[in-house]
């Protein structure tokens, strides 16, 4: 039963034949200087029905040849920039298809390397597809194209959020902007994307290069959106060779950080010279939950990597909790002993060997373009009940020693499903009910089980697999119904005439691979109904029927129009999409006050009972600052609410301003503010809270701009030091409150005694 693209039987042959594959180059310009630094190769297929390259590839990935077309499109890259002159300080951005991820990764990479000319600088191009569906392969391939010494660019970089989410695991040398980005208007997403790309640029040196460059309006975006390369029309369309006219220059490449190796667990990736902890279960437990309530606050562009050790651990509250986590982020995965390879629809799983060191830790990583944390964890093997066993672990916000944890953990993810998952069988056997040869059917029943197919209103067909092309050679009269067409046009023909040019190619190649499998199978595809090629969503259930020799000899679907229930269902996810982005900014509401954009006091109190958490277990300590202003009613009476609102808002930038970068600061409401101090030293953290307070004290008292006119201000700070002054945050806060009031009640009677 061929699925692929309608094409004349030799097409692709002739495609992947010697010669058949060419490829032509793109030049990509520095944007400040107009110089060529780079092409990018695009394959074509031989002049005909196969020229385009969606085309080309379509047909090659439905007849299961996209490996041997991806590797053939290599090469031909590769000859090409070498015939051309492509060499150094010229560099060439050469594609790889991500579904050939499961049965390489890359296998001939190393033989084309130690044949190519030194000086031929390659940029291998991962597209955002490959992220999500596998991760293991996609790393691993990633460290075989730097070992070579080459570089790494992710294409697509904001069609999807994943793309972000890996940017910190992938850490590419060029990210190339979706040209949608560079086309369209601008709008959250964009901004979204922006901050996230600019980030891994600024922290690793990557190169950001914009797609799609046509007009003189779509330059001027690029460069807005931090681009310093382009590609596109403007600049030049593919051609056989180099571009005339164009001089060229070099294009520098940050390099990466080695990563984590293979068979690392996350607690190795912790480094020597940092300090553990040791801890009951219970207190684990609580720190878990709380980097899970962050990744939720990330959103989508938020990876999630977790350990259970022992399925048993996977219970129905952290079930509940990481359907939530599926629904809010970009990917989940959680590995532990008998946990399934998708221990939860959307969560990803392994299969781990008995010896791998991750089945004795408990661990929990976030990773974002702008978060990152982690906590890792060891079993010390205690005996007694389950909660009062102990752990040795790190809580750790070291953004390097994060992504080596992820990446140790997605290193180790299978597949998603519908791939090839580690150490499966290339060909299992069929395992459907319908395995059994037909049997030899009398007129009688013949005539009967005719009856009967005639009754169903399931449209039920068969494909003999031994003929030619795999026609239909049976089709009942609702199936008729379905296509729209009468039976005299059906049969003789490869059920590929249903198809849509929208129909999903991926779900077309898992039929593929599954009928190579000789495995039955379940998928919903978009088809065109009768002369007229009217969409209609078909799930067909397809099963294969063995001949007398044990081969497959015919596959049976059975089909049903289930288009009133994917368009409902599409409805909802609509639907679902647009209350979560209402709950994410009735949580973000919840979270910070209005006027000064400062988070409140629901937040501070959040942030501060982790840091509590910490400072339990640890050497350090943290100290809580209670600041009320003096002078500030004077103010918003004698000048107005907006002068005062004003004045509140100037009050904000200065208290942050003179912050560091770890310290909490909050608005607790009125002319309130509160500042955590993290990460003191128990000894001197009484004297250093006190320091920070006079600091800001001056700095507010100094004369402010308020809508023009300078008023003068003051205000009263008040301290409260963990353990000493309380153990939780309500504790604390009443502390600092006290000494505040105290210090302004002393304040205004030594003004009285001047």
């Amino acid at each position: 039963m061929d699925v692929s693209p309608e094409f004349p039987a030799d097409a692709l042959d002739a495609a992947l034949a010697p010669g058949g594959v060419r490829s032509v180059f793109q030049p990509i310009v520095e944007l400040d200087t107009g110089r060529v630094v780079a092409y990018e190769a695009l394959a074509r297929g031989p002049k005909g029905p196969l020229e385009r390259p969606d085309l080309l590839f379509a047909a090659a990935r439905t007849a299961g040849r996209l490996a041997e077309l991806d590797e053939i499109c290599r090469a031909a890259a590769f000859r090409g920039a070498v015939e051309q002159g492509l060499l150094a300080p010229l560099t060439v951005f050469v594609n790889v298809e991500p579904e050939i991820l499961d049965s390489a990764p890359l296998d001939d990479l190393l033989a084309i390397a130690e044949g190519a000319p030194k000086d031929l600088r390659i940029v291998i191009e991962i597209t955002e597809r490959a992220l999500a569906a596998r991760p293991a392969e996609l790393l691993r391939t990633v460290e075989r194209v730097r070992s070579l010494g080459w570089g790494v660019a992710v294409d697509d970089v904001g069609a999807d959020s994943m793309s972000l989410a890996f940017l910190p695991l992938l850490a590419p040398d060029v990210v190339k902007l979706d040209l949608r980005l560079v086309q369209e208007r601008p709008g959250p997403a964009v901004a979204e994307i922006m901050n996230a790309v600019n980030a891994h640029a600024e922290r690793t040196g990557a190169v950001i290069l914009a797609e799609g460059i046509e007009t003189a309006e779509h330059l001027a975006t690029a460069r807005a959106l931090g681009a310093t390369l382009g590609q596109g029309w403007l600049f030049g369309r593919p051609g056989a060779g180099a571009a005339p006219g164009l001089p060229t220059g070099q294009l520098e490449l940050p390099g990466a950080a080695a990563a984590a190796p293979i068979d690392a667990s996350p607690f190795a990736c912790l480094p020597a010279s940092g300090t553990l902890r040791r801890s009951r279960k219970s207190l684990l437990i609580e720190l878990s939950k709380q980097l899970e309530r962050e990744a939720m606050r990330l959103g989508e562009t938020c990876v999630v990597a977790a350990t259970f050790q022992e399925a048993r651990h996977f219970t129905p509250s952290t079930i509940q909790r990481y359907r939530d986590l599926v629904d809010r982020t970009g990917f989940v995965c959680a590995l532990g002993e008998d946990l399934p390879v998708e221990p939860l629809r959307g969560v990803r799983g392994a299969t781990l060997h008995p010896s791998d060191p991750v089945r004795g830790e408990w661990d929990v990583v976030v990773l974002s373009p702008h978060f990152s944390a982690a906590l890792l964890a060891r079993d010390l093997g205690d005996d007694g009940p389950d909660l009062d066993r102990s752990f040795e672990y790190a809580l750790t916000y070291d953004r390097d020693t994060v992504v080596r944890a992820a990446h140790a953990l997605l290193t180790r993810v299978a597949p998603r499903s519908g791939g090839v998952l580690p150490e499966a069988p290339a060909r299992p056997q069929p395992r459907s009910s319908a395995t059994a040869p037909l049997p030899q059917i009398g007129v009688d029943a013949d005539a009967l089980l005719r009856s009967a197919m005639a009754a169903t209103t399931s449209g039920v067909t068969i494909a003999d697999m031994r003929l030619p092309d795999q026609p239909l050679v049976y089709v009942n009269e609702a199936f008729e119904q379905l296509a729209g067409l009468p039976r005299g046009e059906v049969l003789g023909r490869n059920c590929r005439f249903l198809q849509s040019a929208d129909t999903d190619q991926a779900a077309v190649a898992r039929i593929r691979a599954a009928i190579d499998r000789g495995e039955g199978c379940r998928e919903t595809v978009l088809n065109l109904r009768g002369p007229d090629r009217e969409p209609w969503w078909n799930e067909i259930h397809l099963s294969p029927v063995l001949g007398a020799d044990g081969t497959v000899a015919q596959y049976i679907g059975v089909q049903h129009d289930v288009t009133a229930r994917v368009e409902a269902e599409r409805a909802l996810l609509q639907e679902r999409d647009r209350n979560r982005a209402c709950l994410t900014r009735i949580q973000e509401l919840a979270y910070t006050d209005p006027l000064t954009g400062l988070p409140n006091r629901r937040r501070l109190e959040e942030q501060v009972e982790t840091a509590i958490w910490n400072a339990r277990s640890g050497s350090d300590t943290l100290a809580l600052l209670f600041l009320d202003l003096d002078g500030f009613k004077g103010v918003n009476d004698g000048l107005g609410h907006a002068a005062g609102d004003e004045l509140l808002q100037t009050v904000a930038r200065t208290l942050r301003g003179r912050l560091r970068r770890g310290d909490l600061l909050a608005r607790l409401g009125g002319d309130e503010f509160l500042v955590a101090l993290t990460g003191l030293a128990p000894e001197t953290a009484a004297a250093e809270a006190r320091r920070v307070a006079d600091e800001l004290t001056t700095a507010v008292g100094a004369p402010l701009d308020v809508g023009g006119r300078e008023v003068a201000i003051g205000a009263s700070v008040g301290i409260g030091v963990y353990p000493g002054d309380g153990e939780e945050f309500a504790a604390l806060l009443h502390s600092a409150d006290v000494d505040m009031y105290a210090r302004k009640t002393a304040s205004r009677m030594a003004l009285q005694r001047r």
